[in-house]
C-alpha cells in the first residue's frame, strides 16, 4: 500500500520539522563551544568572532524551542523566525571560514541554514 501525497504531506513537515530542530541544537552547541574558545581580551576579530558565536546560538536556540512547541504556530511567523536562523547561521559559517579550527563550526551552522532552507519548503 502506497501513501497518498495529502498523507507523505505532514509526514514530510514532521520529518522536516525535526531536521530543523535537530540542526539548530548542533549548531547552537558548536556556536556555543566555539564562542567559549575564543579569547575576550583578544583582537578586535576575535571579539567580532565571539559575539557572531554568542548570537547564532542564541538565536538557534529560540528557534529549536519554537520548533518544539507543540501548539499551532503562525505560518508568518514561523517563516520570520526560520529566515533569521538561516542567515545568522550564514553570516556566522563565514566569520568561522576565516578562523583555524572553526571547520566544525562552519559546518554546523551551514547545516542548520540548509535544515532551515528545506523546513520553509515545506511550509504552504
Amino acid at each position: 500500500m502506497t501513501q497518498t501525497t495529502s498523507q507523505q504531506q505532514p509526514v514530510q513537515f514532521l520529518e522536516d520539522r525535526f531536521a530543523c530542530a535537530q540542526a539548530c541544537t548542533e549548531c547552537a552547541r558548536a556556536c556555543a563551544l566555539r564562542a567559549s574558545l575564543v579569547d575576550p581580551d583578544g583582537t578586535e576579530e576575535q571579539e567580532l568572532l565571539r559575539r557572531k558565536g554568542i548570537m547564532c546560538a542564541e538565536v538557534c536556540d529560540a528557534t529549536c524551542r519554537v520548533l518544539a512547541e507543540e501548539n499551532q504556530l503562525d505560518e508568518s511567523a514561523l517563516r520570520v523566525q526560520l529566515e533569521w536562523t538561516r542567515t545568522v547561521s550564514l553570516e556566522c559559517a563565514h566569520a568561522f571560514d576565516r578562523h583555524p579550527d572553526a571547520e566544525d563550526a562552519a559546518q554546523a551552522c551551514r547545516d542548520c541554514a540548509r535544515a532551515c532552507t528545506d523546513f520553509m519548503a515545506t511550509l504552504g
